[in-house]
């Protein structure tokens, strides 16, 4: 009989047949309107919902029979008005639940409801729950309200639901694209590296079929001194907005996010797959990108608008989630470790032709923030992996030793009367950071209560973190869940607001401890710190984040010492007599010998490695020690070559 794409190749309306075919498998009670495609799944609009729901063994029995994903849905003519529905949601939960709000998806009928006490929502053996789906025909999310309220998770949500209608209209188009019948005839499978390739940052990775085209990251080489080279190599033949079925970011950083809304800006309008931290931080990392760029006078690739249309055509996925993103391509997202939502990506092409896993930035060890990067999956053949620190040279102290070094290296400036200024990236490390801090001054009380200042997006990037506690460590996440002690509401924590105030923080007497942007010197607040701070040797900057080639913070590190700035368009220069310290331990890439163990623990085992995002020097160490000592063959591809596979 064969599978069932291969008999509906040979039907002109393989589609309506195909729904059809579901239509017959599900009861006449269930009053069946509509059956269609939303992005990778199959969507069964329904006036009778609730008769659907209690039949979940039946609906997983047809998920699995036609290899997709099903949703059900109410039908939008049975769905009670939203205000009647928001008046009847209160009415059925009561006050003492402490909902802070509420917000209807048109596209999935569910409706959003944020309160303190998700259980009163919820009801004695889920009553109240159920109560809300018959009397509003809106499918209940209950959500426990994050302690801090994000702007940008606020603004990303009022886009969807202001563009609702468009968005229906992609994801109906993006359907159509994913599940169109195709041959499985000697396909190909090829790899294009458009930035990433004996380089850290500007990461994008073209994977190729005959049937699709989709990209991996976008990113934006940080150091470059050149405008020009910013970009990943666009420009290759093999690369075409036009012919791209899908985008698929790891995570948000810029050096892997940033180049995203610059293909918006030229016309791409397909999807764009991540975690939903991912989509929500990386909108807050492209904004302020392009923000400093209008501050310094300086040209930026892309707009608000453009940030915007990817927002609008960002479908999240979680961990685990196993979702068609074209005919012959499936995506499964999984921990990596790095930052909050970021991802390492498993493609599996043309069912088990051939599978990829690409690990564009790593942590495979547990961090105070964050559970380590996930090892298992259902099958590999190559591996794409970082070698950021893939120096046999590059090992870090155990996270207890790296702590106790800052500690002390805090004491002895303290104690001379300076301040600590520590350049962060605002995702990741200066979240990380502060549960250190936390845990020195707060729990273990090895340092005084003294201010901690944060300068940059870091407060609106750590509202955005206690709106994800599923995907923080579990430590992070029962604390934050149960409300005790949640650390990021610490009292010691103080976010700056206004860019006055930090000269006056900068040059006062009181002891302090600094978190600013950026993490690599390339603009933000820290400069401005570092302008009032540089002078005086009683203070004391630490990096404990990676600093690329051509950053300042990078030439800080290898000796510089004279920074600068412009005032009122005329260049000033100041001497940097604070003392400069470099504390390992605290990244959130993996260091040498957790690569290594990496690989050896990822299961099934690949037959090949391919070292990606890495210093020129370092990527040939690590393919040498990978061969060596792991028995595999590793290709080290230099940007703008094709690697193929099949």
């Amino acid at each position: 009989m064969g599978s069932v794409e291969t008999r509906f190749e040979t039907i002109s309306s393989w589609r309506d047949k195909l729904f059809e075919l579901i239509k017959s498998e599900l009861p006449h009670e269930s009053k069946i309107t509509k059956i269609t495609f939303e992005g990778p799944k199959i969507v069964i609009y329904s006036k009778n919902p609730q008769l659907l729901l209690t039949m979940q063994d039946l609906i997983k029995k047809i998920a699995k029979k036609y290899h997709k994903r099903i949703a059900i849905r109410s039908d939008p003519s049975v769905r009670l008005d939203k205000r009647e529905a928001e008046s009847k949601i209160r009415e059925l939960v009561g006050k003492s639940a402490g909902i802070k709000n509420i917000f209807f998806d048109d596209i999935t009928g569910q409706v959003y409801i944020e309160a303190e006490k998700p259980g009163v929502v919820i009801g004695p053996k889920g009553n109240t729950r159920k109560a809300i789906t018959l009397k509003t025909m809106w499918s209940p999310v209950i959500i426990r309200a994050p302690p801090l309220e994000s702007t940008i998770v606020r603004y990303a949500r009022k886009l969807n639901e202001l563009y609702s209608s468009e968005r229906l209209r992609f994801l109906l188009e993006v359907g159509e694209r994913i599940h169109r019948p195709y041959i499985l005839r000697n396909n190909k499978v090829r790899i294009t590296i458009l930035g990433g390739g004996r380089e850290v940052g500007g990461n994008a990775f073209l994977i190729q079929t005959r049937e699709s085209s989709i990209l991996v990251d976008a990113g934006i080489r940080v150091g470059a001194s050149d405008p020009g080279e910013i970009f990943p190599s666009f420009n290759v033949p093999e690369f075409s907005v036009d012919e791209l079925d899908a985008v698929i970011v790891t995570h948000a950083h810029l050096d892997h996010s940033g180049m995203v809304p610059y293909l918006f800006k030229y016309g791409y309008r397909g999807p764009v797959y991540t975690t939903e931290p991912t989509k929500y931080l990386m909108a807050l990392l492209q904004r302020d990108y392009v923000d400093l760029a209008r501050k310094e006078g300086r040209l930026s690739p892309y707009s608000y608008t453009d940030i915007d249309k990817e927002l609008i055509h960002t479908v999240t996925v979680n961990y685990e989630e196993v979702n068609d993103i074209t005919p012959d391509i499936r995506l499964t997202l999984y921990n990596a470790g790095h930052i909050l939502g970021s991802s390492i990506v498993h493609i599996h092409i043309a069912e088990g032709l051939y599978n990829i896993v690409i690990a564009s930035d790593i942590k495979y060890s547990d961090t105070r923030l964050l559970d380590r990067a996930e090892t298992n999956f259902p099958r590999v053949e190559a591996v794409f992996l970082e070698a950021t620190y893939g120096s046999p040279r590059d090992k870090f102290p155990p996270r207890e030793v790296a702590e106790a070094e800052l500690l002390n290296i805090i004491r002895r400036t303290l104690n001379r009367g300076g301040k600590v200024l520590i350049p962060v990236l605002a995702v990741g490390r200066a979240q990380e950071l502060m549960l250190v801090l936390h845990n020195l001054i707060k729990v273990r009380k090895q340092l005084p209560e003294i201010p901690v200042y944060l300068s940059g997006m870091i407060d609106e990037a750590v509202a955005i973190h206690t709106a994800s506690p599923e995907f923080l460590s579990k430590r992070v996440r029962d604390r934050i869940l149960h409300g005790r002690d949640n650390p990021f509401l610490a009292d010691i924590f103080i976010s700056v607001k206004d860019h006055s105030e930090i000269m006056s923080i900068a040059e006062n007497r009181q002891p302090a401890i600094i978190l600013a942007t950026s993490g690599m010197l390339q603009g933000g607040p820290v400069l401005e710190y570092l302008k009032y701070m540089a002078p005086d040797p009683n203070n004391t900057m630490v990096f404990v984040s990676y600093q690329a080639p051509g950053t300042l913070g990078w030439s800080i590190l290898r000796g510089a010492r004279e920074l600068i700035y412009y005032e009122d368009g005329m260049p000033k220069k100041v001497s940097i007599k604070m003392d400069v310290k470099h504390v390992r331990g605290f990244s959130g890439h993996s260091p040498y010998p957790e690569l290594l163990q990496f690989l050896q623990s990822i299961k099934p085992s690949p037959s090949r490695v391919v070292i990606i995002h890495c210093e020129d020097k370092k990527c040939d160490r690590f393919a040498q020690a990978v061969q060596e000592t792991l028995r595999l063959p590793s290709t080290i591809p230099k940007n703008m070559e094709t690697i193929r596979f099949l």
